[in-house]
């Protein structure tokens, strides 16, 4: 499907990082939430620069993290940032038929599904999220380096589902939200 131009990778990665600059002293988010803005996307669409895959942890709020408005980002929020085939839709709707060109997997510190992956063996349906976790992790006991790895996990597995290479429009990385501190650390550059 045809679809118009976004932001190259590079310049959404900037944008950001800029905005998660402004957000580390911010009191509210400066991102633009007007009437006027809700009314031009309702009739124009949304055209948002970077694709958002995070935690449903209440704490991360990827449009407050990087100074966002509405339209900017295109969130996909599950608990522990994995992924299976209906994120992997959510990606590939965005980058096709929204022409975003930037996906960012945000894991974050103090993550209860991580933990959970770490500590227990969790029944009912909260353990398709935590056997996927363990998948990333392996043996690793250190919360943070397990964090890391499970967001390197779903960065893989975008690039190779979606058959993503070098030359592709489309980059993905992998970040690290750091809940006390508001700092977000991008593992990958674009």
């Amino acid at each position: 499907m045809a679809h118009h131009q976004n932001l190259p990778a590079a310049e959404a990665m900037a944008k950001l990082k800029a905005g998660n600059e402004r957000y580390l002293d911010a009191a509210s988010n400066p991102g633009d939430i007007s009437k006027q803005i809700r009314q031009k996307t309702c009739d124009e669409g949304q055209t948002p620069y970077a694709i958002v895959i995070t935690c449903s942890d209440s704490r991360v709020i990827p449009e407050s993290i990087f100074s966002a408005g509405i339209g900017e980002l295109f969130t996909i929020r599950v608990a522990g940032n994995v992924m299976d085939h209906h994120q992997l839709g959510s990606v590939e709707y965005a980058a096709d038929h929204l022409g975003t060109n930037l996906v960012v997997v945000l894991g974050h510190t103090h993550c209860g599904a991580v933990g959970a992956a770490l500590t227990s063996n969790p029944d009912g349906f909260v353990k398709y999220i935590t056997d996927e976790i363990k998948k990333a992790i392996g043996d690793e006991k250190d919360e943070l380096t397990a964090c890391r790895l499970n967001v390197e996990r779903s960065v893989s597995i975008i690039k190779e589902q979606l058959k993503l290479t070098d030359s592709s429009d489309l980059k993905v990385c992998g970040a690290i939200y750091q809940i006390d501190s508001g700092k977000v650390e991008f593992l990958d550059t674009v």
